[in-house]
C-alpha cells in the first residue's frame, strides 16, 4: 500500500522509530494520527512536522489501556475522515536482569505495552479497515522476538508474542483487502531505555553502542514504509537482524549461545 494520500496511525508516535515514522510518512505525502503516552512528546514530533503538521492529529493514549484504545478509531476518523493503515510500534523493554529477579509488575508492564496494546489497536481499528479498498496493518516485533536474549527475556516473549500474532493474523487476512506486515529490528538508536523507565542498559551505552553500528530511527523508518509499501510479509531492520535471522535459522543452539557470550563481555566492560 503506497503511502501517498492514505491515513495512517502510528503508535509510539512521540519519539524514536515512532516519530520517525510519522515525519517520512507526512513527506510521503501521507495523513497521519501520532498516538503516544506522553503528550510532551507528542507535541514535539508536531513541532518537527513543520509545514506537514497540518496532516497530522496528535492523540495522548495508553495502548494497554483498553477503553482507551476502544475510542481511537472514532477519534482518528474524525479527524481525518477515514483509516487505511496502522504502524503498532509502541513497545517498552524490561530492566537487564533475569527472570528470577523480575517482578510481577513489570512482567505485567511489559507485556501489556508490547503484546496486548498490539492487539487492542489491531482490533480496535481492523473493523474499519477492512471496509477500505487497500489497507495494511504493520506490527512491529524485534529481533529479540526470534532470538533470545538473556536478561530481556520478557520482553522477548512479548515481542515474540507479536511475531505469531501478526503472521496468523496475516494468514487469516490473505482473502481480504488487508496486508499484513511484521518488522524485526535490531539496534536502532533511540530512547527507548528511558522511555521505558530505565537508567541504563548495557547494550545502549559508550563504545558498546558504537561497536554495534546501531541504524538511526530515519533509516529504519525508512526501511519499515519502504517494506508496507511494498507489501511485504517480513522486515528485517539491519545488518544484525538479517545475520541472526540467517544464523538462528541454521543452528539455533548456537546463535543463543553467541548472545550469551556478547552479552558476557558486554555485561563486563560496562
Amino acid at each position: 500500500m503506497r503511502a501517498q494520500n492514505k491515513v495512517i496511525v502510528v503508535t509510539g508516535g512521540g519519539s524514536g522509530i515512532g516519530r520517525a515514522l510519522v515525519l517520512h510518512l507526512l513527506r510521503k505525502g501521507a495523513r497521519v494520527a501520532a498516538v503516544d503516552l506522553n503528550s510532551t512528546a507528542l507535541a514535539e514530533t508536531a513541532q518537527l512536522a513543520g509545514a506537514g503538521s497540518s496532516r497530522l492529529s496528535t492523540h495522548v493514549v495508553n495502548v494497554a489501556d483498553r477503553a482507551a484504545v476502544a475510542a481511537l478509531p472514532a477519534q482518528v476518523i474524525a479527524a481525518h475522515g477515514v483509516v487505511d493503515g496502522v504502524i503498532n510500534n509502541a513497545g517498552i523493554i524490561q530492566p537487564f536482569v533475569r527472570v528470577k529477579d523480575l517482578d510481577e509488575a513489570t512482567i505485567d508492564r511489559v507485556m501489556n505495552v508490547n503484546f496486548y496494546g498490539t492487539v487492542f489497536v489491531t482490533k480496535a481499528f481492523l473493523p474499519t479497515l477492512l471496509t477500505r479498498p487497500e489497507a495494511h496493518i504493520v506490527n512491529i516485533s524485534s529481533m529479540g522476538g526470534f532470538l533470545p536474549v538473556p536478561g530481556q527475556t520478557i520482553y522477548g516473549a512479548a515481542k515474540a508474542a507479536v511475531k505469531l500474532f501478526t503472521e496468523g493474523l496475516y494468514a487469516e487476512l490473505l482473502e481480504t483487502n488487508v496486508r499484513v506486515t511484521v518488522v524485526f529490528p535490531g539496534a536502532v538508536s533511540t530512547n527507548i531505555v528511558s522511555n521505558s523507565g530505565l537508567q541504563t542498559a548495557p547494550m545502549a551505552e559508550g563504545n558498546q553502542a558504537r561497536s554495534l553500528k546501531p541504524l538511526s530511527a530515519e533509516q529504519a523508518a525508512s526501511i519499515i514504509i519502504d517494506g508496507m509499501e511494498r507489501n511485504l510479509y517480513r522486515v528485517l531492520v539491519g545488518k544484525d537482524a538479517r545475520m541472526m535471522d540467517r544464523l538462528y535459522r541454521l543452528n539455533p543452539r548456537f546463535a543463543v549461545n553467541l548472545i550469551l557470550r556478547q552479552m558476557k563481555s558486554l555485561l563486563a566492560r560496562s
